[in-house]
Protein backbone atom coordinates (compact mmCIF):
# COMPACT_ATOMS: atom_id res chain seq x y z
CA UNK A 1 0.00 0.00 0.00
CA UNK A 2 1.15 3.26 -0.98
CA UNK A 3 0.22 6.99 -1.07
CA UNK A 4 0.13 8.75 -4.36
CA UNK A 5 -1.49 12.13 -3.21
CA UNK A 6 -3.10 13.59 -0.25
CA UNK A 7 -6.15 11.25 0.96
CA UNK A 8 -5.46 8.64 -1.95
CA UNK A 9 -4.16 5.43 -1.28
CA UNK A 10 -3.10 2.31 -4.02
CA UNK A 11 -3.22 -0.89 -3.20
CA UNK A 12 -2.47 -3.93 -5.26
CA UNK A 13 -5.51 -6.40 -5.80
CA UNK A 14 -6.37 -9.80 -7.76
CA UNK A 15 -10.06 -10.41 -8.60
CA UNK A 16 -10.76 -14.04 -8.98
CA UNK A 17 -13.16 -16.34 -9.00
CA UNK A 18 -13.92 -18.77 -7.18
CA UNK A 19 -16.40 -21.87 -7.14
CA UNK A 20 -19.81 -19.87 -7.78
CA UNK A 21 -18.18 -16.65 -5.98
CA UNK A 22 -15.72 -13.86 -6.86
CA UNK A 23 -13.88 -12.05 -4.42
CA UNK A 24 -10.87 -9.64 -4.66
CA UNK A 25 -7.40 -11.07 -2.69
CA UNK A 26 -5.53 -8.37 -0.85
CA UNK A 27 -2.07 -9.33 0.88
CA UNK A 28 -1.70 -8.93 4.71
CA UNK A 29 1.28 -6.24 4.30
CA UNK A 30 -0.65 -3.86 2.05
CA UNK A 31 -3.33 -3.14 4.54
CA UNK A 32 -3.54 -1.03 7.82
CA UNK A 33 -2.68 -3.16 11.15
CA UNK A 34 -5.20 -0.98 12.78
CA UNK A 35 -8.73 -2.80 12.57
CA UNK A 36 -10.65 0.03 12.25
CA UNK A 37 -8.49 1.95 9.52
CA UNK A 38 -8.46 -1.80 8.04
CA UNK A 39 -12.22 -1.67 7.95
CA UNK A 40 -12.64 1.70 6.72
CA UNK A 41 -10.28 0.73 3.67
CA UNK A 42 -12.01 -2.32 2.82
CA UNK A 43 -15.11 -1.10 2.90
CA UNK A 44 -13.78 1.82 0.41
CA UNK A 45 -12.35 -0.44 -1.51
CA UNK A 46 -16.01 -2.15 -2.47
CA UNK A 47 -17.83 0.78 -2.31
CA UNK A 48 -19.97 0.02 0.84
CA UNK A 49 -22.44 1.29 2.12
CA UNK A 50 -24.66 1.28 -1.13
CA UNK A 51 -26.94 -1.23 -2.83
CA UNK A 52 -25.26 -0.99 -6.19
CA UNK A 53 -21.82 -0.71 -4.64
CA UNK A 54 -21.07 1.53 -7.85
CA UNK A 55 -18.09 3.35 -6.14
CA UNK A 56 -15.93 0.87 -5.70
CA UNK A 57 -15.53 -3.25 -6.55
CA UNK A 58 -17.96 -5.06 -5.22
CA UNK A 59 -20.46 -6.48 -7.67
CA UNK A 60 -23.94 -5.65 -5.55
CA UNK A 61 -24.37 -9.10 -4.44
CA UNK A 62 -23.60 -11.72 -1.35
CA UNK A 63 -21.30 -13.59 -3.79
CA UNK A 64 -19.31 -10.99 -5.04
CA UNK A 65 -18.74 -8.97 -1.89
CA UNK A 66 -15.90 -10.96 -0.66
CA UNK A 67 -12.48 -10.62 0.30
CA UNK A 68 -9.09 -12.65 1.15
CA UNK A 69 -6.75 -11.28 2.93
CA UNK A 70 -3.61 -13.64 2.61
CA UNK A 71 0.33 -13.63 3.60
CA UNK A 72 2.80 -16.38 5.30
CA UNK A 73 1.87 -19.18 7.25
CA UNK A 74 0.98 -18.20 10.93
CA UNK A 75 0.37 -21.74 11.50
CA UNK A 76 3.54 -24.87 11.33
CA UNK A 77 1.48 -26.57 8.74
CA UNK A 78 0.39 -24.62 6.59
CA UNK A 79 1.61 -23.05 2.91
CA UNK A 80 -0.60 -20.02 3.22
CA UNK A 81 -2.91 -18.39 5.74
CA UNK A 82 -5.87 -17.06 4.32
CA UNK A 83 -8.92 -14.97 6.26
CA UNK A 84 -12.12 -14.18 4.60
CA UNK A 85 -14.31 -11.56 5.06
CA UNK A 86 -17.68 -10.92 3.87
CA UNK A 87 -18.54 -7.19 3.32
CA UNK A 88 -21.97 -5.44 4.07
CA UNK A 89 -23.38 -4.10 0.88
CA UNK A 90 -26.27 -2.00 2.05
CA UNK A 91 -25.43 -1.85 5.45
CA UNK A 92 -21.29 -0.84 6.66
CA UNK A 93 -19.39 -4.28 7.85
CA UNK A 94 -16.50 -6.03 7.49
CA UNK A 95 -17.50 -9.82 8.59
CA UNK A 96 -14.68 -11.91 9.82
CA UNK A 97 -16.74 -14.90 11.90
CA UNK A 98 -17.28 -17.56 9.11
CA UNK A 99 -15.17 -18.02 5.57
CA UNK A 100 -15.91 -18.78 2.39
CA UNK A 101 -14.61 -22.33 0.67
CA UNK A 102 -15.44 -21.31 -2.91
CA UNK A 103 -12.95 -18.36 -2.27
CA UNK A 104 -10.31 -20.97 -0.51
CA UNK A 105 -10.16 -22.73 -3.86
CA UNK A 106 -9.25 -19.20 -5.46
CA UNK A 107 -6.60 -18.49 -2.66
CA UNK A 108 -5.19 -22.08 -3.29
CA UNK A 109 -4.77 -21.31 -6.60
CA UNK A 110 -3.29 -17.92 -6.05
CA UNK A 111 -0.73 -19.73 -3.40
CA UNK A 112 0.88 -21.51 -6.67
CA UNK A 113 0.68 -18.28 -9.18
CA UNK A 114 2.44 -16.56 -6.01
CA UNK A 115 4.81 -18.97 -5.07
CA UNK A 116 3.52 -20.00 -1.24
CA UNK A 117 4.23 -23.45 -2.57
CA UNK A 118 6.76 -25.33 -4.67
CA UNK A 119 5.13 -26.67 -7.69
CA UNK A 120 6.16 -28.82 -10.27
CA UNK A 121 5.94 -28.51 -14.34
CA UNK A 122 2.73 -30.86 -14.24
CA UNK A 123 0.82 -32.56 -12.28
CA UNK A 124 -1.19 -31.40 -8.88
CA UNK A 125 0.87 -29.65 -6.02
CA UNK A 126 -0.60 -29.72 -2.50
CA UNK A 127 -1.23 -26.34 -0.91
CA UNK A 128 -2.31 -26.22 2.74
CA UNK A 129 -4.67 -23.19 3.55
CA UNK A 130 -4.66 -21.41 7.11
CA UNK A 131 -8.22 -20.74 7.43
CA UNK A 132 -7.33 -18.20 10.17
CA UNK A 133 -10.64 -17.27 10.76
CA UNK A 134 -11.55 -21.15 12.05
CA UNK A 135 -8.04 -21.49 12.68
CA UNK A 136 -8.31 -24.42 10.80
CA UNK A 137 -6.51 -25.98 7.89
CA UNK A 138 -7.66 -27.48 4.58
CA UNK A 139 -5.88 -29.18 2.07
CA UNK A 140 -6.05 -28.41 -1.55
CA UNK A 141 -5.18 -30.36 -4.99
CA UNK A 142 -4.19 -27.73 -7.37
CA UNK A 143 -3.49 -28.56 -11.12
CA UNK A 144 -0.33 -27.10 -12.23
CA UNK A 145 1.13 -26.96 -15.95
CA UNK A 146 5.00 -25.40 -15.71
CA UNK A 147 5.10 -24.50 -12.27
CA UNK A 148 1.62 -22.60 -12.32
CA UNK A 149 -1.88 -22.83 -11.63
CA UNK A 150 -3.85 -24.83 -14.93
CA UNK A 151 -7.11 -23.34 -14.63
CA UNK A 152 -8.36 -24.67 -18.12
CA UNK A 153 -9.79 -28.15 -17.41
CA UNK A 154 -13.19 -30.38 -17.83
CA UNK A 155 -14.45 -29.54 -14.64
CA UNK A 156 -18.19 -28.31 -14.89
CA UNK A 157 -20.14 -27.11 -11.33
CA UNK A 158 -23.49 -25.51 -11.23
CA UNK A 159 -24.06 -22.28 -11.36
CA UNK A 160 -20.79 -21.17 -13.36
CA UNK A 161 -20.92 -21.34 -17.21
CA UNK A 162 -18.43 -23.51 -18.88
CA UNK A 163 -15.54 -25.96 -17.81
CA UNK A 164 -12.22 -25.53 -15.71
CA UNK A 165 -9.26 -27.73 -13.99
CA UNK A 166 -10.93 -29.19 -10.74
CA UNK A 167 -9.26 -28.02 -7.80
CA UNK A 168 -9.72 -30.71 -4.94
CA UNK A 169 -10.47 -29.32 -1.51
CA UNK A 170 -10.69 -31.40 1.91
CA UNK A 171 -12.41 -30.06 5.03
CA UNK A 172 -12.27 -32.89 7.14
CA UNK A 173 -9.93 -30.31 10.19
CA UNK A 174 -12.64 -28.26 9.84
CA UNK A 175 -15.65 -30.13 12.28
CA UNK A 176 -16.16 -28.35 15.32
CA UNK A 177 -14.68 -25.13 14.45
CA UNK A 178 -17.01 -22.78 16.68
CA UNK A 179 -18.27 -25.08 18.84
CA UNK A 180 -15.82 -27.67 19.46
CA UNK A 181 -18.47 -30.61 18.13
CA UNK A 182 -20.26 -31.88 15.41
CA UNK A 183 -23.28 -31.68 16.89
CA UNK A 184 -23.29 -28.35 19.43
CA UNK A 185 -26.52 -29.74 21.69
CA UNK A 186 -25.35 -32.95 21.78
CA UNK A 187 -28.67 -34.38 19.89
CA UNK A 188 -29.21 -34.48 15.96
CA UNK A 189 -32.38 -33.03 16.63
CA UNK A 190 -33.85 -30.31 18.75
CA UNK A 191 -37.17 -28.40 19.63
CA UNK A 192 -36.92 -24.53 19.74
CA UNK A 193 -39.46 -22.70 20.46
CA UNK A 194 -39.87 -19.44 17.71
CA UNK A 195 -41.42 -16.18 18.34
CA UNK A 196 -44.45 -16.64 15.49
CA UNK A 197 -43.21 -19.92 14.60
CA UNK A 198 -44.21 -21.74 17.52
CA UNK A 199 -42.03 -24.86 18.27
CA UNK A 200 -39.80 -25.90 15.44
CA UNK A 201 -37.58 -29.33 15.17
CA UNK A 202 -34.38 -28.58 13.67
CA UNK A 203 -30.75 -29.42 13.17
CA UNK A 204 -27.54 -27.76 14.63
CA UNK A 205 -24.41 -28.90 13.13
CA UNK A 206 -21.15 -27.43 13.12
CA UNK A 207 -18.79 -28.04 10.45
CA UNK A 208 -17.02 -25.96 7.66
CA UNK A 209 -19.42 -23.03 9.07
CA UNK A 210 -22.15 -23.64 11.44
CA UNK A 211 -25.26 -24.38 10.26
CA UNK A 212 -29.19 -24.70 11.47
CA UNK A 213 -31.37 -27.02 9.49
CA UNK A 214 -34.93 -26.58 9.66
CA UNK A 215 -37.62 -28.09 6.89
CA UNK A 216 -38.99 -26.02 3.95
CA UNK A 217 -42.23 -27.25 4.85
CA UNK A 218 -42.46 -25.69 7.84
CA UNK A 219 -41.66 -22.04 6.70
CA UNK A 220 -44.42 -22.83 3.50
CA UNK A 221 -41.61 -22.66 1.21
CA UNK A 222 -41.57 -25.13 -1.89
CA UNK A 223 -39.16 -26.49 -3.78
CA UNK A 224 -39.57 -25.32 -7.21
CA UNK A 225 -39.36 -21.34 -5.60
CA UNK A 226 -36.36 -20.16 -6.42
CA UNK A 227 -33.90 -16.36 -5.51
CA UNK A 228 -36.63 -14.16 -7.15
CA UNK A 229 -39.84 -15.45 -5.24
CA UNK A 230 -38.42 -16.15 -2.03
CA UNK A 231 -35.84 -12.77 -1.67
CA UNK A 232 -38.93 -11.25 -2.12
CA UNK A 233 -40.77 -12.80 1.23
CA UNK A 234 -39.58 -10.48 3.32
CA UNK A 235 -41.32 -11.69 6.18
CA UNK A 236 -39.75 -15.31 5.65
CA UNK A 237 -36.24 -13.45 5.83
CA UNK A 238 -37.11 -11.77 8.87
CA UNK A 239 -38.75 -15.29 10.10
CA UNK A 240 -35.39 -16.81 9.24
CA UNK A 241 -32.81 -14.31 10.71
CA UNK A 242 -34.87 -14.76 14.23
CA UNK A 243 -34.34 -18.28 14.10
CA UNK A 244 -30.86 -17.82 13.11
CA UNK A 245 -29.83 -15.65 16.18
CA UNK A 246 -31.96 -17.51 18.50
CA UNK A 247 -29.98 -20.98 17.92
CA UNK A 248 -26.98 -18.86 17.63
CA UNK A 249 -27.58 -17.65 21.24
CA UNK A 250 -28.86 -20.95 22.46
CA UNK A 251 -26.05 -22.99 21.25
CA UNK A 252 -22.76 -20.46 21.80
CA UNK A 253 -22.16 -20.22 18.24
CA UNK A 254 -21.32 -16.27 19.00
CA UNK A 255 -18.28 -14.70 18.37
CA UNK A 256 -15.56 -14.43 20.78
CA UNK A 257 -17.06 -11.50 22.66
CA UNK A 258 -20.31 -12.81 23.18
CA UNK A 259 -22.32 -10.91 19.91
CA UNK A 260 -24.07 -12.78 17.20
CA UNK A 261 -22.73 -12.56 13.90
CA UNK A 262 -23.87 -10.77 10.90
CA UNK A 263 -23.72 -14.41 9.02
CA UNK A 264 -22.94 -17.31 11.48
CA UNK A 265 -24.38 -19.48 11.83
CA UNK A 266 -26.29 -19.63 8.40
CA UNK A 267 -29.73 -21.39 7.75
CA UNK A 268 -30.52 -23.67 5.25
CA UNK A 269 -33.89 -25.27 4.83
CA UNK A 270 -34.19 -29.05 3.44
CA UNK A 271 -36.75 -30.90 1.37
CA UNK A 272 -36.90 -34.54 0.02
CA UNK A 273 -35.96 -34.78 -3.02
CA UNK A 274 -38.32 -33.21 -6.52
CA UNK A 275 -38.43 -32.33 -9.75
CA UNK A 276 -37.94 -28.75 -9.88
CA UNK A 277 -35.99 -26.40 -12.86
CA UNK A 278 -32.20 -25.05 -11.83
CA UNK A 279 -31.99 -21.17 -11.59
CA UNK A 280 -28.86 -19.73 -13.89
CA UNK A 281 -29.38 -22.41 -16.36
CA UNK A 282 -32.90 -23.32 -16.78
CA UNK A 283 -31.50 -27.49 -16.43
CA UNK A 284 -34.31 -29.84 -14.84
CA UNK A 285 -33.14 -31.50 -11.91
CA UNK A 286 -34.13 -35.18 -11.68
CA UNK A 287 -35.45 -36.34 -8.30
CA UNK A 288 -33.74 -39.58 -8.31
CA UNK A 289 -30.26 -37.43 -8.93
CA UNK A 290 -30.16 -36.17 -5.55
CA UNK A 291 -30.56 -37.53 -1.76
CA UNK A 292 -32.54 -34.54 -0.79
CA UNK A 293 -32.83 -30.79 -1.29
CA UNK A 294 -31.04 -27.69 0.30
CA UNK A 295 -32.05 -24.24 0.36
CA UNK A 296 -29.40 -21.84 2.21
CA UNK A 297 -29.86 -18.27 3.55
CA UNK A 298 -27.13 -15.83 3.13
CA UNK A 299 -26.66 -12.37 3.78
CA UNK A 300 -30.38 -11.81 3.94
CA UNK A 301 -31.02 -13.57 0.94
CA UNK A 302 -31.70 -17.06 -0.51
CA UNK A 303 -27.82 -18.04 -1.89
CA UNK A 304 -27.99 -18.83 -5.83
CA UNK A 305 -26.33 -21.91 -5.39
CA UNK A 306 -24.81 -23.10 -2.14
CA UNK A 307 -21.71 -22.03 -0.15
CA UNK A 308 -18.94 -24.14 0.41
CA UNK A 309 -17.79 -23.89 3.91
CA UNK A 310 -22.32 -25.03 4.06
CA UNK A 311 -21.56 -27.48 1.94
CA UNK A 312 -19.16 -29.23 4.05
CA UNK A 313 -21.46 -28.91 7.12
CA UNK A 314 -24.59 -30.14 4.93
CA UNK A 315 -22.85 -33.27 4.12
CA UNK A 316 -21.73 -34.00 7.42
CA UNK A 317 -25.05 -33.48 8.45
CA UNK A 318 -26.28 -35.51 6.00
CA UNK A 319 -23.84 -38.68 6.98
CA UNK A 320 -25.06 -37.96 10.83
CA UNK A 321 -27.76 -39.90 12.00
CA UNK A 322 -30.78 -38.82 13.00
CA UNK A 323 -30.65 -35.15 11.79
CA UNK A 324 -32.61 -33.62 9.64
CA UNK A 325 -30.41 -33.85 6.01
CA UNK A 326 -30.11 -37.82 7.30
CA UNK A 327 -33.40 -38.34 7.44
CA UNK A 328 -34.88 -36.61 4.97
CA UNK A 329 -32.17 -38.78 2.32
CA UNK A 330 -32.37 -41.63 4.23
CA UNK A 331 -28.80 -41.84 4.49
CA UNK A 332 -27.72 -45.01 5.94
CA UNK A 333 -24.72 -43.64 7.95
CA UNK A 334 -21.91 -45.50 5.97
CA UNK A 335 -18.50 -45.39 6.74
CA UNK A 336 -17.58 -43.99 3.19
CA UNK A 337 -20.37 -42.50 1.02
CA UNK A 338 -21.15 -39.79 -1.75
CA UNK A 339 -23.83 -37.33 -1.02
CA UNK A 340 -25.34 -35.08 -3.79
CA UNK A 341 -28.20 -32.66 -3.20
CA UNK A 342 -29.82 -30.15 -4.76
CA UNK A 343 -29.49 -26.11 -4.60
CA UNK A 344 -31.10 -23.63 -6.54
CA UNK A 345 -28.92 -23.79 -9.35
CA UNK A 346 -28.02 -27.34 -9.51
CA UNK A 347 -26.50 -30.09 -7.55
CA UNK A 348 -23.33 -30.87 -5.52
CA UNK A 349 -21.65 -33.87 -4.76
CA UNK A 350 -19.35 -34.46 -1.32
CA UNK A 351 -16.92 -37.37 -0.26
CA UNK A 352 -17.58 -38.20 2.65
CA UNK A 353 -15.45 -40.65 4.72
CA UNK A 354 -15.09 -41.55 8.16
CA UNK A 355 -12.13 -42.33 10.84
CA UNK A 356 -13.49 -45.87 11.01
CA UNK A 357 -16.09 -46.36 13.82
CA UNK A 358 -14.70 -43.52 15.41
CA UNK A 359 -16.59 -41.03 17.55
CA UNK A 360 -19.08 -38.71 15.35
CA UNK A 361 -17.35 -35.90 14.80
CA UNK A 362 -13.67 -38.01 12.89
CA UNK A 363 -13.89 -37.73 10.06
CA UNK A 364 -11.00 -38.39 7.34
CA UNK A 365 -12.60 -37.07 4.27
CA UNK A 366 -15.04 -33.95 3.54
CA UNK A 367 -13.75 -33.57 -0.15
CA UNK A 368 -15.70 -31.04 -2.65
CA UNK A 369 -14.65 -30.59 -6.01
CA UNK A 370 -13.89 -26.90 -7.29
CA UNK A 371 -12.90 -24.63 -10.23
CA UNK A 372 -11.19 -21.04 -10.00
CA UNK A 373 -9.68 -18.72 -12.52
CA UNK A 374 -7.53 -15.37 -11.61
CA UNK A 375 -9.79 -12.61 -13.71
CA UNK A 376 -7.41 -9.23 -12.95
CA UNK A 377 -4.60 -8.09 -11.19
CA UNK A 378 -4.44 -4.15 -10.53
CA UNK A 379 -4.41 -1.12 -8.81
CA UNK A 380 -7.35 -0.17 -6.54
CA UNK A 381 -7.32 3.43 -5.69
CA UNK A 382 -8.80 4.26 -2.03
CA UNK A 383 -9.76 8.18 -1.63
CA UNK A 384 -10.96 9.60 1.40
CA UNK A 385 -10.33 7.43 4.30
Amino acid sequence: MSVTSPGRLELPCTLMRGGTSKGIILRENDLPQDRARRDAVILRLFGSPDRRQIDGLGGADPLTSKLAIVGPPTHAGADIDYSFAQIGIERAYVDYSGYCGNILAAVAAYAVDEGYVQAGDEGTASVRVHTTNANRIVEAKVPVREGRFRWAGDEAISGVPGTAATILLNFADTVGSVSGRLLPSGNPLDVVEIENIGPLEISVVDAGNPMVFARLSDFAVGATEGPDEIDARGDLIERLEHLRRVVAQRFYLTMVDGTISENIPLVALVAPPSKYTAYSSGVVIDPQSIDFIGREFFAGKLHKAYGIAETVCTAAAAATHGTLPNLLSSRTGAPSQRIVFGHPSGTISVDVEREGKAQESSFKRIAVTRTARRLMDGIAYIDGV
